[in-house]
């Protein structure tokens, strides 16, 4: 389906708590925004309901929005993260 998208894509939740890189149409990296500290997840869809959400996250549902890979690693760089 998403066979001629460029990844990696980049989008984050409207509230601006979590950051996302979409890697692929099945992996995707998180920044949850806790305070001064960042939490960092990666994500392999292998359930449904995850593959739903890369989509949503793909097609900017809400509450996803989206960001340039520079305001990605921002985020990364301006926190410590810890996994």
């Amino acid at each position: 389906m998403y066979k001629n998208t460029d990844f990696p894509q980049y989008r984050k939740l409207s509230n601006g708590k979590s950051y996302y890189k979409i890697l692929n149409d099945r992996t995707f990296e998180e920044l949850v925004i806790l305070g001064s500290k960042c939490l960092f997840y990666t994500t392999h869809a292998e359930k449904y309901p995850e593959i739903l959400r890369i989509m949503d996250m793909l097609n900017c549902e809400v509450p996803f929005e989206l960001v340039t890979s520079d305001e990605y690693d921002s985020i990364l760089n301006a926190k410590p993260v810890s996994d």
